[in-house]
């Protein structure tokens, strides 16, 4: 990393996806806890919510984007192994990964070009939209918007005007009060390509991220480094990430409008999806004289299911759900 000031989008980009980005070089497992892996038992919910969700949808194939190694994959694995896996990522696929394929992307929004035409599929975006690099923006003293700029160690600078598309996206997106935010245009075209290689089936992104009505005043991006959260430092030492503007993603998409999607908090996807009752539900004592073993099994779930669909935590991430027919 050199000392040059840039945009804090192409910084991003080159800190996380570059030669030496953090994403080639890093195990994101190894820095942060997603609901797809690092909470206890967290893995085996959600896959199960996964699967239940391609199975109403009659998916027969499951695409992980941005899937790490492969946690949450091998649990789908373990939970339904008729599901055809595809693991999408920058790095090459683990060799102890047991998956029919794996691609590997470009970074960022970019998807490979072998991911296409896919009938009968889901398609999970994994808190992958977060780490889409994107433009970084703050009104100066007159209310006009200002691209962001920014040197390896951090230090930034005011830019020029927003101009164009970007502008355009801040005047729609962005209520007065916001003074900083991250210019989510690039999440909205990641999304809607993301889509458009789905010929029929269902795209889920799953992520923490804002609507217009609770737009941060001041933005979201922060770094992440060995399970702490860390100043945002574009010199590849930690993950670059920031909250997603959800309800712009539908305008983007092959059908346009926000309609296209349906926006749901995890808590309510998992209540809908999974058998269970209510996380608060107690587990029954009787059971633990009756079998001990699943007794202890059932307080184990029901805590990662607590843990999945808590106010404050995991239970306020969104799900994004586009569907997508033969005949849309």
């Amino acid at each position: 990393m050199d000392g040059r000031v840039q945009t804090w989008e192409r910084a991003w980009r080159d800190a996380l996806y570059g030669q030496e980005g953090f994403y080639r070089l890093h195990a994101p497992a190894s820095h942060f806890a997603t609901s797809a892996q690092g909470v206890p038992g967290g893995g085996e919910v959600l896959a199960q919510a996964v699967v239940a969700l391609a199975r109403r949808h009659g998916c027969t194939r499951l695409v992980d984007v941005g899937c790490g190694r492969g946690e949450f994959l091998r649990h789908v694995r373990d939970l339904d192994p008729a599901l055809r896996l595809t693991g999408v990522d920058v790095v090459p696929a683990p060799p102890d990964l047991d998956v029919h394929e794996w691609l590997v992307a470009p970074g960022g929004g970019s998807l490979p070009h072998d991911l296409h035409d896919l009938e009968d599929t889901l398609v999970l975006a994994h808190e992958w939209l977060d780490v889409v690099p994107c433009p970084v923006a703050t009104r100066d003293g007159q209310g006009v918007w200002r691209t962001v700029r920014v040197d390896h160690r951090g230090r930034e600078t005011a830019g020029p005007p927003l101009v164009g598309a970007d502008l355009g996206w801040a005047r729609t997106w962005l209520p007065e009060e916001v003074e900083r935010a991250e210019i989510g245009r690039t999440r909205d075209l990641a999304f809607a390509d993301l889509v458009s290689r789905v010929r029929s089936g269902v795209v889920l992104a799953v992520d923490y991220g804002h609507t217009l009505t609770d737009r941060p005043r001041h933005g979201t991006l922060t770094g992440f480094r060995g399970g702490r959260e860390v100043p945002a430092v574009p010199d590849g030492s930690c993950d670059l990430t920031a909250h997603v503007a959800v309800d712009s993603l539908g305008a983007g998409t092959p059908r346009g409008g926000t309609d296209a999607c349906r926006l749901l908090l995890q808590r309510e996807a998992l209540i809908d999806l999974l058998p269970d009752p209510p996380p608060a539900a107690p587990v029954p004592h009787e059971l633990a004289r009756l079998e001990p073993a699943a007794y202890l099994a059932a307080l184990a779930r029901r805590g990662a299911l607590a843990a999945l669909t808590a106010r404050g935590g995991p239970g306020d991430f969104w799900w994004v759900v586009a569907l997508v027919r033969p005949d849309a």
